[in-house]
């Protein structure tokens, strides 16, 4: 059985940081494409950021310059760093984990970013 567990989430002023965490288990973690998504209250859920098993990234432009995606193979994590937080990116932020047309999702973690 698939698990993703996001972690790092928290309570953060503007202009800080978060690293977000998000450990897989039962799945071939190193040729998977993983991905950041987020979704704030009445809103849809975004895609920003995105590492493909090969390592290369994309990020959307709301984060971009600000948040950046990495993996750990060896510990089957995806990290994401988000620096210069602002009230917007207050949200649940949700770890994605995809092999060809088969994805997974974790419960997701909260940010909430204070002004």
């Amino acid at each position: 059985q698939v698990h993703l567990v996001e972690s790092g989430g928290g309570l953060v002023q503007v202009g800080g940081s978060l690293r977000l965490s998000c450990t897989a288990s039962g799945i071939g973690f190193s040729i998977s494409d993983m991905g950041w998504y987020r979704q704030a209250p009445g809103k849809q859920r975004e895609l920003l950021a995105y590492i493909i098993s090969g390592g290369s990234t994309n990020y959307a432009d709301s984060v971009k310059g600000r948040f950046t995606i990495s993996r750990d193979n060896a510990k089957n994590t995806v990290y994401l760093q988000m620096n210069t937080l602002k009230p917007e990116d207050t949200a649940v932020y949700y770890c994605n984990a995809r092999i060809r047309a088969i994805e997974w999702w974790g419960q997701g973690t909260q940010v909430t970013v204070s002004s």
